[in-house]
């Protein structure tokens, strides 16, 4: 262990401020200094100073109370704000990445009369089993589903035999905002001759279908 290191490693333990860390730390230095240009050997001098707690100690032993508990509490303050920082900031990245529904009346991206015809759009396709017009309108993450045997695996769900549809019904639909991704989620009900389905649909900026959902 050289001078610095010793006197670094006691100035850590003095409950100071910076600045009155910084003076102990020019006294020590000279102190050793001084001596050792007196001929003493520095093993000698740190051997007759004490350890590094126990002058740590001594110096302690001179600081008020006060100074002690703003040491305490800056130190605290220094252990904390990083910490809040990274919390607050990670509760800023969950928010923007958390999905956020908005007012389709208020969108910038979709348009209700276009979203509620290509949703009546899908469910003809899913009735006809136009497979290949469902996957040319879909998202690749999406196309897996969307072949023949996907078709009827969705509809196998809710029964085996939904006869002829009837009616549609009301459109309920909203702009889910996540992270720089939008989309917009809509539910049609469909009136078959022997069932009664909502359909919940999803789909991207560029209306490609994104997500499918029948209950």
């Amino acid at each position: 262990m050289n001078a610095n290191q010793y006197v670094n490693a006691v100035i850590k333990k003095i409950k100071c401020n910076g600045r009155k860390k910084e003076e102990i730390k020019r006294q020590l230095l000279t102190d050793i200094d001084m001596r050792m240009g007196q001929g003493e050997r520095l093993e000698e001098i740190i051997s007759e100073m004490g350890s590094v707690q126990e002058i740590a100690d001594s110096f302690n032993e001179t600081i008020s109370p006060t100074e002690q508990k703003k040491y305490r509490r800056n130190k605290a303050l220094k252990i904390i704000l990083p910490i809040a920082a990274a919390l607050i900031l990670l509760s800023v990245l969950l928010y923007w990445m958390f999905p956020k529904g908005r007012d389709i009346e208020q969108s910038k991206y979709f348009d209700k009369a276009q979203v509620e015809a290509a949703m009546k759009e899908t469910v003809t396709l899913l009735d006809e089993g136009a497979s290949d017009a469902l996957l040319e309108n879909a998202i690749p993450q999406m196309q897996q589903y969307l072949d023949q045997a996907g078709i009827k695996k969705i509809k196998a769900v809710m029964s085996d035999d939904w006869g002829e549809r009837q009616s549609f019904g009301a459109v309920y639909m909203t702009e889910l905002v996540q992270g720089n991704q939008h989309l917009v989620v809509g539910e049609i009900t469909v009136t078959y001759e022997n069932i009664s389905v909502i359909y919940r649909l999803t789909y991207d900026k560029d209306m490609k279908l994104a997500g499918l959902y029948v209950r």
